[in-house]
Parts: C-alpha cells; structure tokens; sequence
C-alpha cells in the first residue's frame, strides 16, 4: 500500500533528459496553514522569510504528501549534485468556453490527433486540464499514464506519412483554438524583470538580512559613520547587481521580442490560407514560405519544397544550410526515426533565417509546425540563459562555510561577553547590546562586495583582450582548468582549407595527381563535373556563399554558378542551380550543368550527393562526395584502386583533408520526378572517381599556445570531426603528441550475432619501419604519459555502450577524438568531468555549441561580442584566448582567496582587541572603529584585486578551496601571531611604571585638556558611538590599553594586507598594484601619524591617552617583529611548494581526483596500455545517455 502511495506521491519529469526534476505532490491543510499564518505574524515574518529561503519547508509545513493526481501544490527537485527545491501551483485549463463539435463530452477525441496528450489530459465531463509550468515549459497531468506531460510539440511517434496526412492539409479552426489555449502562446517571452522585484530578491539575500540586523545594532549604538559608509556601499553594491540583471533582462527581451511578432499564411482544413500574427501558431499548424526573408517563429518540419537557411544564430556560424523535404513513405517508423541523424535536415528551427525558399512544381514551399515557444531550439538557448546550470565550485560553498565558522566564533565571543558583563553586574540592556555587538564584528559585512570586485576586475581585464563573458562566476573557475578540449579546423588549424590536389583514378588505378594551384586548368571529365555540381553553394546578393570547403573545390575549377532560375526538368519547374565553364576553365562540351535536387550533406551521414543534368542532354548524373572510408562504400568495389587504403594514409598521414568523389549515371527516363528519388535507391552502385585532397594548415599561434599549456601541466586533447588519420597528424604537427610518445589506436565494432562487442589496440605507426620489436612494452612504460590513446565517434559509443568500465582508463591517457557528433563531444566534455578534472572547451562555436555549454569554461572564437552559445567569447579567433582565461582565472581565484583570509583575519583581530577591552568592561572609541573599517579594511577590499595576472603559467594550479591545509593554517598562524601580539601589548602597558588604573588619576602634562576628572572607570559603559566627550562616554574608552591595542589591530590589519597580496607564481609582484602600493603606505602613514602626533585635537578626537614616546616605539617593535614572522611564515614557509610536496610525500598524502587513482592504478598496472590486442564484452548492457543536444551537421 506504502509503496503505491510513494508510486503515485513522486514521480520524475523529463526522464533521462539534461533537465530532469523529481516531483512530489502536495495538498494544502487548512490547520496547518493557518498555524504557519500565525507563526509568520508571532515572528514578524522572519518565519515567512524562512520559507522563501527554503520552499520544500513551506510546503512540508503548510500541506501533506498526497498523489499527484489530486495534488494541488507539487515540490520539485533537481537530480544534481545540488539538489535544489522549487514550489509550484498546480493550475485549471477550461475547455468548456470552446465552441466544442458535439460529442465532445462523451468518448470522442477532441483533437484529431489520437495519440496527443491534449486528448489524454481532458478530463470529462467537466473538460478541464491539470497542469503546471516549470521554467517557461508547461506540463499536463496525462491521466492514461499517470504522470505529467510536456505539451507545446508535436508527438515524436508521428510517422512520416502521418505528418504529411494528418497535418499536411492544416488543422480545423476549433482544433486550432483548442490547441491555442492549452499550448500557449507562440512566443518566447523574457519578462523584463521589474526593478523593485530584482532589489527584493537581492535584499532578501541572507547575507543582506545579517547585514541589516548588524546595521540596526550598530545603528542603534550611534555608531553612524561606519554605518553609513557600508550602507552606501550595499546600495551601490546592489545598485550595480541590479542594475546589471536589468540590462541583461533588457538585452534578452530585446533579442526575442521580434521573433514573437512575425507575420506568417496559415492554412486551416475549413478557411483556406490566411495571414496571422506567429504568436498564434500551435503544434500542427501548416504555414507557407513565400520566398520572402523570414526569421523563423518556431520549430517546423518542411513537407513540401526546399529551403536555405543561416543557422548562424544557433551556432554561431553563418553558413548556408540546404533544408530538405521530409519524404512521403509508407514507413511505420517515427519519422526522427526514421530519418536517423539526418532529420535535422528536414527541420527548419526558429531564430533561424529562411533566405531563400525553392518550391517544387507541386506548389509553394510547405511546413508543419513541430514546437512553439519555450520548446523551440531558439526557446531552449534563452532557457539556458535563464535558469543556468548551477556551478559546483568549492570556493563559493567555502566562503558559506567560512561564514558560518566567524558565526561560530561571534557565539563564543557573545557567550564570553555576556558572562564578563553580568559579572560587572551591567543592566541587561547592555549585557544584550554589547554581546550583539561582538558577535556582528566577527562576521565582516564586506565579503560578497569583497569578492564580486575581484570577478569585476577580472571581466574587464577580459574584456580589453578581446574575450566576453557573460557568466562572471567562472571566470574563477578558469583558475582550476587542467584540461583543455580542443575542436580542430577553425580552432586549431585556420578555417578555411586550400585545395592541394586531385588524384584522379581510372580502370580501378589512381593517375597522376593534379596540383593546385597550377598554371593548367583542370580538364573536364567526371572528376571536374563533380567538383562544379556537388556542393551546396548559393549566389546570394550576388556572392557565392556556402561552406569554405565547398567553395574552395568550386574555386578552383574556373566554373561560374548563375542566379537560381527557372528550369524545365520533368514534372514542373523547379528552382535550379546552374553552373556554367568560366573564361579560364577549361574546355567542355557542355554548355551548363543544371543541379536539379541535392542529398545534403550531414555529420552523421559523412556524405552529400546532387542529382545533375547536362544543359540540352537528356541524361542524369549523380555526384557523391565524402569521407573517403563512406563513399568508398557505396562505390563497386572493382571501380575502387587496389592501394586505395595505402593512398589514403599517405596524404592523410601528412595531416591532408582528404574527401572522395563518385558518380553514377541515372536510369530514369524523360519525365522522372527528381525530387521524390530515394537517397538509398539513387546512392548506390556508384564508380569511383578519386580523391580531393585539401591543405589544412595549423594556425601561426597553435604550437606555442600548446607548449605553453603543456609548461603550465595542463593537458590539451583534441576533440574534431575530421578523420582519424588526418587528426593524429595533426596532434603530432601541433605538438599534442610529442615526438617520443607512441599513439595507440582504439577501434571498436559492434556485436554481429552471437560474436559479442569487441574491442582492439594497434599502434599507430609512422611511416618510418618499426624496430622496436618486443621492447615496446618497455619504452611505453618508460614515462607516464609515454603514450596517447587516438579513437572515432563510432568506437567513443560502443565503449559508452559495452566497454563503460574501461572509459576512464582510456580517458586518463586519450589525447585524439575523431569523427565525433555534438552529442558526442558533450558526453565527452561529461565524462572528463566525471574524472575530477576542470574541463575547459574551445571551439568555433559551430558544432561545439553543447560541449561549450557542458564544459567548465566553454571558449567560443566567434566574432559576434555575445555568442548566447558560450559562456566566453574571444573575437581574436586563435587559441591564444586559452592561458590568457586561464592566468585571469587564477589571478582571480588567487584575489578572492586573499580578500577572505584577510577579512577573515580583520573581523578576528577586532573580535580580539574588542574582547581583551571587554575584560574590564571598555571598548574601541567612535572613530577608532571607523578608521579600522572604512579607512583601512574597505579600501584594502576595493583595490586589493586589481593586481594584474602574471605573464608566465606555473606548472601548478592555485588552491581550489579555502579550507586547504596551507589557508587555513595562514589563518590559524597569523591569528595566533595576532593574540599573542595583543595580549603581550594589554599585559604589558599594565607593568610599566607609569600604567594608573583609576582614569581619575591620569593627567597628562602635555595636555592641559586631560587634566579633568574622568570618573571611575567602572562607571556604566555605553555605546561604541556617539562621539561626545562627557565623562561617562570617555570612560568606556579612555585607557592605555585602549591607546595600545588601537595601533597594535589597525596596523596589523595593514600588515595582513601586505603578506596575504602574493604576488608570484599567479599574480604581478605587489608593486605593480600601484593604487593598493600607495593606499597600504598611506594608511600606515595616517596610523603612525594618529599614533605619534602629540597633537591636542588629534588625541582628543581620536580618544587617546597620552603615553611616553618609549612605548610608543616598543608597540611599533612589537608590530616590527609580527610583520617579520608573519610574512617569514606565509611566503617562506606556507607559500613554498616543495616544501609542501616533501610533506605531502612524509605522510603519504594522495590526491583524491578521479583521473589521479587511475593514473596511479594504471602505471602499476603492468599490462596496461595493452598492444595489438582484443578485448570481447562480456554481456550487452544498456547505452549509457547522451544529452540530444541540437547538432550542426557540418564538418568538423
């Protein structure tokens, strides 16, 4: 019974998916909440604050557990690390307003599509719909299934012929109108956030309510100035948070909006085409491309037609992207199924241009929609902007705990104040406010202003080098990176290729190789007819545009491609390409070559075909080009060089692009359809024609990023999706892989019957002989990383599949990943992470827009100042973007680290000083606290981060948490140094012969004001403030252990200053930081001159007693010799890394990362790495998930 309950109280949404949540349903109890009510009252709404800190509180308090099925609260959780709760109402959809056909309340559906959730959910008779919305996607309860449901996309089990069926006509009016109100707008809207909203949400940050109830206190105390001065710099603290949310609120809601107000033709089955508003557009609505330019409102599957479309704002590259109808078969396969890699082909997303619409002799270019809003691809990015996966980074969680650890002490410190105050026999009210008082000085009110300046300073270090980000908080992050992902072509080596050669082949034998550039144009043939008709090229603005690849091999035939026009081809007019010979290129007899449809090219597929016809002649022609291995595969294999395999690694092995080429004449008759040929039919049988070979050249800037990331043990790994061979080369030409070090090549296939999955190890060798013969085993062992592990995107997924075990220890040594999918390259990214290292992914911004997204710090060389793809953006497009985040990172990581131990180090030694004068019942004078806080203590935390990063990086990494053994023993160190300074100062001014107890009794010769009666100083103590010179005031300040304890904390707290800003190894020497160099000088100068003025004003001002010049310079030895320790003991001994690393070595400490026990267990391991060996999977296991991130299919 139990178990059913918890199977009908919790479920989980968007199963297996990036943003899956666990789900609890509640129902709200009358008592309960009228109990929390008056709790919130009784507490004056610190119970009600509570809750808004934590919503699984408010519903555990208010409701009890109950199925989600009659839940009118749910509780959601995330399935991270994080663990996060978020509170939801579950809401009513009336349908029952609808002009409804009749029967709808009986068992009919009302929507014509039967397997839609929209049918599922109505309940009857009533018609009305459970749901609830949870991050701008909503979800209805399915009452078939019991769960709930996301709505706003066309089913994924639709098959071709039912979208082409059952959508292809358009929807009735009635479905329309239904489908519009439980969907939703068709729009991606950002609310810009309300200002008063963003201040609440910052004020009602816990740190913010301690701050003010510290204010109110010292408030209360009279002790403005200070008070004062850390209210303006919240407000201006909040201000800029603010005012910072409000502009991105602004630019996201600008960068949208017009996409929520395009005006698209509509056609309903009952009312013909018609113009509407985008905002009205539903899953299942059929519209019509004109032709005109259209940024697309939604996600649509085209049906009829073809389309060109920039992409660019999705991945961050503008290319042309050929988009082709879905086909019209019979299969009962879902049609994403059915389709496989390649049904992105047939998806036209929205923020993406149409820029050019072809449609077919059928009529104009159709499309059915497929998602709207938030579920679109464009909907997804702003999501990701909006609800941003949390970082899990140890500083932040660090800094929390630190905080939590100075409350601790405020407690002892208010315990301690209490019992000395009650002994005094004080009043309550100052027992109370006194021991508030110590307990507030522990917890500095500074330290989220303190470290988001060090992040501040940072980004606009950044941004003078060219990089933009848009997610601040990782910039200290990039401190901790140890392992850099790198794409190849466009990151690595330049973007563009250079067309080296041709090697024609003929009779089944490559022929002489034609180079490029050459002062003889390429002769026509098939080979030349092939480089001018398969791509997919377009003029546009009267510019040929298209991929860099395809524009190359065009380039370089001479061959002109004419505006698109009107070309009688069998059934109709289609909309056709045609290329004609150029005054240089060679002669032909052929007047033009029309390019009638094209198979385009994807990723996943490895190839792309045209279907050509010679101007005048009756013939068709089909083109294939690709990766060599795929389209020798459709080729027969009589047509294919014997050495075809040997040519291929010759050019590859040099670090070539190397694409082949193939043809095949069609059988089709004279009034053939072109347009609704089968790909598989057409690609077969093809003859081959030889092989393209491009020049892909390393950029200048790669070879000595890449030194210099190795120098710093920072390990770079490439990940493209280019061929294997070229890729190894080009690790080994960029220095990936040292001349030493061997590459074990890792090949995979997939279980063929019985035989299982297996799994085998070669050496990859060079074209020098091998002589190693048996001693490779031992050279391999040699070094650590003696050897590299090199694999394919196919052999990545078998092992995910059936070799998961093995992962890790491929990963801690795998340097080259080929022919890898997005998808792919995301998992990868995932699954270092699940290693412990800090991954770090720089890519064109392409096809690498997911692993951008999943990696630590996710580099994009993109031109545009704020790829949405990316949480950094270089406009310099090279790698040299990398050490430079890396060396602002730690020099930030290393900022925020100081800027804790010295407010750590501040709030103690006041919490000291305060204590030691509580003793005998006294206290800091007014404007002693105020220079200590805001003359010192705040100006140190506004410029203590602008010490620039150094130029060199260290071959280790900066502390990647505040609770190390080296901080925390700076802090304990210079916290004892600190009480035995103080402590030796308040004992010893008691012992010297000029030391009176009674203030009555001090006079002071030089200052006639002093000689005045001050009253016993057991006198009732008042507040820290008020500045007044009455004698009860003075007498809770006024004494000689005031006089000394006042330098002794202030100027330490300027020595800690200077011993906790490090310089080297991560940041500039101290002295570079000009404005802290000055402002450090100038605040020791201002203590020494309070301190040792004999001035009249100045003392009475300041509330000091007059004491012999003698010990005045015995205080100042005292902080002589505490400064000479304390920086003898941080830089000479805490600071010293080998130091560290031979106790590391005494005590046997090992690091506790993933990739470190492998690495240990793996150089014990004497038959790893294995070599020309085969290992079998034991069992078929279930694929492991990767995220279905949205892939760009072109190249690498």
């Amino acid at each position: 019974m139990e178990e059913k309950f918890w199977k009908d109280h919790y479920m989980l949404l968007n199963k297996d998916e990036e943003n899956e949540l666990e789900i609890f349903g509640y129902k709200v109890q009358g008592c309960r909440k009228a109990l929390c009510i008056a709790g919130c009252i009784l507490s004056c709404g610190a119970l009600l604050l509570l809750f808004y800190w934590k919503p699984e509180w408010d519903v555990w308090a208010n409701c009890i557990p109950c199925s989600l099925e009659v839940a009118d609260v749910v509780l959601l959780r995330t399935t991270d690390e994080f663990q996060r709760y978020t509170r939801k109402k579950v809401t009513c959809i009336d349908l029952s307003t609808l002009l409804l056909p009749e029967g709808s309340k009986t068992d009919s559906p009302l929507v014509a599509d039967k397997d839609s959730v929209i049918n599922r959910a109505i309940m009857k008779p009533q018609l009305k719909m459970r749901c609830i919305q949870v991050q701008k996607i909503r979800y209805t309860w399915d009452f078939s299934v019991k769960e709930f449901k996301k709505v706003g996309s066309l089913e994924d089990s639709n098959t071709c012929h039912n979208i082409h069926h059952k959508f292809g006509a358009g929807l009735r009016r009635e479905e329309q109108k239904m489908r519009q109100l439980v969907c939703g707008p068709n729009a991606i809207e950002v609310e810009i956030r309300p200002i008063w909203k963003l201040l609440f949400k910052e004020i009602l940050n816990p740190f913010y309510v301690f701050q003010a109830f510290t204010l109110t206190l010292w408030l209360s105390q009279g002790y403005i100035e200070y008070s004062v001065a850390i209210i303006i710099l919240s407000v201006i603290s909040i201000g800029l948070t603010v005012y910072d949310l409000r502009q991105q609120s602004t630019k996201l809601h600008d960068l949208v909006e017009a996409h929520n107000k395009v005006e698209v033709t509509v056609c309903t089955k009952n009312e013909g085409c018609k113009k509407l508003e985008s905002r009205y557009l539903v899953p299942g609505d059929m519209f019509l491309l004109d032709g005109k330019k259209l940024s697309l409102p939604c996600d649509a599957v085209l049906i009829d037609g073809s389309c060109i479309v920039n992409e660019g704002m999705l991945t961050g590259e503008s290319i042309p992207v050929t988009k082709t109808p879905l086909p019209l078969t019979e299969s009962s396969m879902p049609w994403k199924t059915h389709s496989m890699e390649d049904y992105r082909r047939h998806v036209l997303f929205c923020g993406t241009e149409v820029i050019q619409a072809k449609p077919t002799g059928r009529g104009p270019v159709r499309a059915v929609v497929l998602q709207t809003g938030f579920n679109t691809a464009k909907g997804d990015l702003v999501r990701s902007i909006l609800y941003p996966k949390p970082m899990n980074f140890k500083l932040y969680r660090d800094a929390f705990k630190f905080i939590i650890g100075l409350s601790l002490i405020g407690v002892l410190g208010l315990i301690y104040t209490v019992c000395v105050f009650v002994y005094h026999k004080k009043p309550v009210a100052e027992v109370v406010t006194m021991a508030l008082l110590l307990f507030t000085v522990s917890v500095p009110p500074a330290i989220p202003a303190a470290l988001t300046t060090g992040i501040v300073y940072a980004q606009r270090r950044l941004k003078k080098k060219k990089i933009f980000c848009i997610s601040p908080q990782r910039i200290n992050i990039c401190g901790q990176i140890n392992l850099v992902c790198f794409d190849k072509t466009g990151t690595l080596t330049e973007d563009g290729l250079d067309l080296w050669g041709v090697i024609p082949s003929e009779g089944s034998r490559f022929q002489k190789i034609h180079k490029f550039p050459s002062s003889t144009p390429l002769p026509w043939g098939p080979v030349c007819g092939a480089m001018v008709s398969c791509h997919s090229l377009v003029v546009l603005d009267e510019k040929i545009q298209g991929d860099p690849l395809d524009l190359k091999m065009f380039e370089a035939t001479h061959w002109e491609i004419e505006d698109c026009s009107t070309a009688q081809a069998g059934a109709g007019a289609f909309d056709t390409c045609i290329v004609r010979p150029g005054p240089k290129a060679s002669t032909a007899p052929v007047e033009g070559i029309a390019i009638l449809h094209q198979f385009p090219f994807s990723s996943g597929l490895q190839r792309m075909s045209v279907v050509t016809q010679k101007i005048g002649k009756e013939q068709y022609d089909l083109y294939m080009k690709g990766a060599p291995e795929t389209v020798t595969s459709f080729c027969r294999q009589e047509t294919v060089p014997a050495n075809f395999l040997k040519e291929l690694k010759t050019h590859t092995s040099q670090g070539f692009r190397v694409i082949a080429l193939a043809h095949k004449v069609l059988n089709l008759g004279g009034d053939a359809d072109v347009c609704n040929l089968k790909r598989e039919a057409a690609e077969s049988d093809l003859e081959f024609l030889g092989l393209l070979v491009m020049e892909n050249r390393l950029k200048r800037e790669t070879e000595p990023v890449l030194r210099e990331l190795a120098a710093a043990r920072i390990r770079s790994v490439m990940v493209t999706g280019d061929n294997l061979q070229t890729a190894v080369t080009v690790a080994r030409s960029a220095g990936l892989v040292r001349g030493a070090s061997r590459v074990i090549l890792v090949e995979a296939s997939e279980p063929e019957g019985s035989a299982p999955a297996s799994l085998s190890w070669q050496l990859v060798e060079d074209s020098k002989a091998n002589t190693a013969g048996p001693s490779e085993k031992e050279i391999l062992e040699g070094e650590t990383c003696n050897y590299h592990f090199a694999m394919d995107g196919k052999t990545y997924q078998i092992i995910i599949k059936h070799f998961y075990s093995l992962l890790p220890k491929i990963l801690v040594n795998g340097t080259v990943f080929a022919r890898m999918s997005p998808a792919q390259k995301s998992s990868l990214v995932e699954e270092f992470q699940k290693l412990n290292y800090y991954v770090g992914m720089c890519g064109d911004g392409a096809n690498d827009c997911g692993a951008l997204k999943m990696a630590h710090a996710g580099i994009s060389l993109s031109e545009q100042e704020a790829s949405v793809a990316s949480p950094f953006t270089s406009q310099i497009p090279n790698i040299q973007c990398v050490p430079e985040l890396i060396r602002e990172g730690r020099a930030a990581l290393v900022a925020s680290f100081g800027v804790v131990k010295y407010l750590t180090l501040y709030g103690l030694i006041q919490l000291f000083g305060t204590a030691l004068l509580f003793w005998q019942v006294q206290i800091f004078g007014n404007y002693q606290y105020l220079i200590q806080d805001v003359v010192i203590t705040l100006l140190v935390c506004l410029t203590m981060s602008l010490t620039e990063a150094y130029p060199k990086l260290a071959p280790y990494r900066p502390p990647g948490q505040l609770i190390s053994p080296p901080l925390l023993l700076s802090i304990v160190l210079n916290v004892c140094f600190t009480v035995v300074m103080q402590t030796c100062g308040f004992l010893l001014v008691k012992q010297q012969p000029w030391y009176t107890e009674l203030a009555s009794q001090r006079k002071c010769q030089v200052f006639p004001y002093r000689h005045c009666s001050l009253g016993n100083q057991t006198q009732t103590s008042t507040s820290p403030g008020g500045n007044s010179t009455t004698s009860s005031d003075d007498s809770s300040v006024l004494s000689y252990e005031d006089t000394t304890l006042w330098p002794l904390s202030s100027i330490n707290c300027i020595i800690v200053a200077f011993v906790f800003s490090k310089g080297k190894p991560f940041r500039k020497p101290i002295y570079t930081n000009y404005v802290f160099s000055v402002l450090l000088a100038l605040q020791l100068g201002i203590c020494l001159f309070l301190f040792f003025a004999d001035i009249d004003a100045v003392y009475s001002g300041m509330q000091f007693l007059c004491t012999p010049v003698i010990w005045r310079v015995y205080v100042l030895l005292m902080l002589l010799v505490t400064f000479c320790v304390s920086f003898f003991t941080e830089d000479v001994i805490l600071q010293n890394k080998h130091l560290w690393l031979l106790l590391k070595k005494w005590f046997g400490f090992q690091s506790k990362s993933q990739y470190r026990k492998w690495q240990r267990k793996l150089q014990k391991d004497p038959n790893w790495p294995p070599l020309n060996a085969k290992d079998f999977a034991t069992k078929n296991t279930n694929e492991v998930y990767i995220n279905p991130i949205y892939e760009h299919n072109e190249g690498d």
